[in-house]
């Protein structure tokens, strides 16, 4: 005897009546129904797929419609806006920003860019302009330089505030250059507003003129907060006041004329 729902297998198991008649296997209109589910989800995830692709690249719904300029005040909007070469109408997912922003950094006015899309149709360039630090003249022109050496600008007319770079080869890749930017960038405001030479025979030999007539022997730029100390405590003083020529160019032994 088994019990109702049951039924004894060959080898005198009970084995639940479900498995004898496959009553838990789904039924062929149902196997049906979830293979036409599946076609339909796959279907409308291409179909939302297309439309998404068709509105980003091929249709005039998100395409370039403005440039916006920020940031530049020595190269004009329109120089950034033609080194940038963004054609309006181009699909706003299609720009390539990186390249984008190399091409504007080329302009010698500009130190970096960022290019930015601003949705719907909007593309935004915030550019950070070299600044001018020193002034060179050559042929008869002023060259603006920046911190790295690099010619900012340059034009007949003598710009005023800036201190004159003396070295034989001025440019970015000249050591002495470069050692006279780096001396200067160091300098605190008190004293950059008093500059108004700064010579480099080497980088190892940097000097500065004031106005009131001082020279200041600095010698290569490493120390500078060591050097501008002691020639602060040292202006403080009568000797110091007195001087004409302060050498701080080694700051264990500072001497005064």
């Amino acid at each position: 005897m088994t019990e109702a729902g049951t039924s004894r297998t060959a080898t005198g198991e009970v084995a639940p009546s479900g498995d004898r008649d496959g009553g838990h296997r789904p039924s062929a209109g149902r196997r049906a129904r979830d293979r036409w589910k599946v076609v339909f989800v796959t279907l409308l995830v291409v179909a939302v797929l297309g439309t998404v692709t068709w509105v980003l690249l091929g249709s005039r719904l998100l395409v370039v419609r403005e440039v916006e300029v920020s940031g530049t005040r020595l190269a004009s909007r329109d120089q950034v806006v033609a080194a940038a070469g963004i054609r309006l109408g181009l699909p706003m997912a299609r720009l390539d920003t990186d390249e984008i922003r190399g091409r504007v950094e080329r302009l010698r006015e500009v130190e970096s860019a960022e290019v930015e899309r601003h949705w719907p149709a909007t593309v935004r360039i915030v550019v950070r302009d070299r600044v001018p630090l020193v002034m060179v003249e050559r042929g008869g022109r002023y060259h603006r330089l920046d911190r790295h050496g690099v010619t900012v600008a340059d034009g007949t007319a003598r710009p005023a505030g800036l201190p004159v770079l003396t070295v034989t080869s001025p440019g970015p890749s000249d050591p002495a250059t470069l050692a006279a930017l780096r001396v200067l960038t160091d300098l605190p405001g008190r004293l950059h507003r008093r500059l108004s030479e700064v010579e480099a025979s080497s980088p190892e030999s940097v000097t500065l003129r004031l106005s009131g007539d001082l020279t200041v022997v600095w010698g290569p730029a490493e120390r500078s907060a060591e050097k501008i100390r002691l020639l602060d405590a040292l202006q403080r003083t009568a000797a110091g006041r007195a001087a004409r020529t302060i050498d701080v160019s080694s700051p264990e032994v500072v001497t005064t004329q």
